[in-house]
């Protein structure tokens, strides 16, 4: 997960008010020390920590205890709510009624802006909007070239010009071409450091294209420094927004991201891995609730639609509904989980999930496993994968030896196939409706909103 340590030092603290029995100053001390210490890890501005805890403190003092709540619960939900506040309290979300809506990137060399412009092109294209992209990075060599393969990776269009050095140029050859889409991500140059001559290539290109949204990227690793990153580049064109690049596993992510906060510029988005499709919304709510253990409905949600498609969900509703549910099915079902990403970040999103501290190793295994059963289904007739059930042991060792996967292997993808029917059938064919109603009752303390 994004800032691992910082949230199991969080959740640990949260699990000492669940185990205590009374609610008292020593324990809000307590409980304040281990907050400070947390965030103090996570390379956190010591100043804002301090206000933060005090806030805490203040407010688990003097609040009345809400009807319907213990103390306990109302000193968590303190926290939850202090924590949000703490990182923007509220998304700052990207409008796109405008056609084109132009985003600029702008940041330093090393940041990340290349590949986040294409994830934001994908991010936008899986909403349904029609997106290019514009490379006007005429520093760095072989910049087009970049943005280029990555577009072909999600079919986007690339404007540019290899030859052209002049950023401007380049835009207003691609103007009209670009103002056929319904978003535009425009790529700029970066330096090792903001000089004057990139302040004032920034500031031109900002008058003459007049985007929507200028959007900083900035690095993860760089902790509390992206407080002085934001306030220099707000200042040499005011950015509306920040994307916080490279946080999974870095220690220092959550001084980028407070530090951010503290600026006044929100964070848009979160890169939170490598492949084109790592890249998050912001939502201060939804990743306290997932870093403290509380999970994250919506995201899941959204991750599952944008992995099945309804037409999909009513074809295998109908064949639940006739008592079909093959191991093809099966396949098809789980291939739709590894599309929402590594099974570890699914499951920190299920209320409840991320307080278990399942291992990593299991984790990672249960994501191997899927190519393994798809080498034995290979060595398995139309009959078995239709009709799993007839598979007895004579059938298992010839699927065994055809398929060179243990009989171990085979006996577990019968296992888990049981497993799934079992569950499909109580979600009534696994329909979205369906199941977002039973994500909802698995929300738990998100109640404690």
């Amino acid at each position: 997960m994004v800032l691992d340590k910082l949230g199991e030092s969080l959740k640990a603290s949260l699990q000492k008010i669940a185990k205590t029995i009374f609610v008292d100053d020593r324990l809000i001390n307590e409980l304040a020390k281990d907050i400070q210490r947390a965030l103090l890890q996570a390379d956190v501005n010591v100043e804002l920590v301090l206000a933060l805890t005090k806030s805490i403190k203040e407010r688990a003092l003097k609040e009345e205890t809400l009807p319907g709540i213990t103390k306990k619960e109302q000193l968590i939900k303190i926290v939850y709510e202090e924590l949000v506040k703490f990182l923007g309290e509220k998304e700052s979300e990207i409008k796109t009624d405008k056609k084109p809506t132009k985003i600029m990137l702008l940041g330093l060399f090393g940041s990340g802006k290349t590949t986040t412009a294409a994830k934001l092109a994908a991010y936008f294209q899986k909403r349904g909007l029609k997106t290019a992209l514009v490379q006007l990075d005429t520093y760095r060599p072989a910049a087009y070239e970049q943005l280029e393969q990555l577009g072909k990776q999600i079919n986007a269009q690339v404007f540019g010009d290899k030859k052209e050095k002049k950023p401007l140029k380049i835009y207003e050859s691609a103007k009209k071409e670009i103002e056929k889409y319904d978003v535009a991500i425009i790529d700029t140059a970066g330096r090792d450091a903001l000089s004057s001559e990139l302040i004032e290539e920034l500031k031109e290109l900002g008058e003459k294209i007049q985007p929507e949204e200028a959007l900083l990227v900035i690095s993860g690793d760089i902790g509390q420094a992206a407080q002085k990153q934001a306030e220099a580049f707000h200042n040499a064109k005011a950015i509306t927004g920040v994307i916080v690049t490279k946080l999974e596993g870095t220690a220092k992510g959550g001084g980028a991201l407070t530090a951010c906060a503290a600026t006044g510029a929100k964070v848009k988005f979160t890169g939170v891995g490598e492949k084109i499709h790592d890249l998050e919304r912001f939502v201060p709510e939804r990743f306290v609730g997932k870093m403290l253990g509380m999970g994250d409905i919506e995201t899941l949600l959204e991750k599952a639609k944008e992995a099945i498609t309804e037409e999909e969900a009513q074809d295998l509703e109908k064949k639940l509904l006739k008592g079909e549910f093959s191991l093809l099915d099966l396949y098809e079902q789980m291939q739709a989980i590894k599309k929402m990403g590594p099974i570890s970040k699914i499951v920190e999103m299920i209320p409840g999930f991320g307080q278990l501290r399942l291992p990593k190793e299991m984790l990672e295994g249960q994501e191997g496993k899927l190519e393994k059963w798809k080498i034995a289904m290979d060595s398995m007739t139309k009959k078995e994968l239709e009709e799993p059930e007839i598979i007895d042991s004579a059938r298992i060792q010839r699927i065994s030896k055809g398929s060179g996967m243990p009989e171990s292997e085979i006996k577990e993808l019968l296992k888990q196939h049981k497993q799934s029917k079992k569950m499909v059938k109580m979600l009534k064919g696994g329909s979205p409706k369906n199941m977002e109603k039973m994500m909802k009752k698995l929300g738990g303390m998100k109640g404690l909103k």
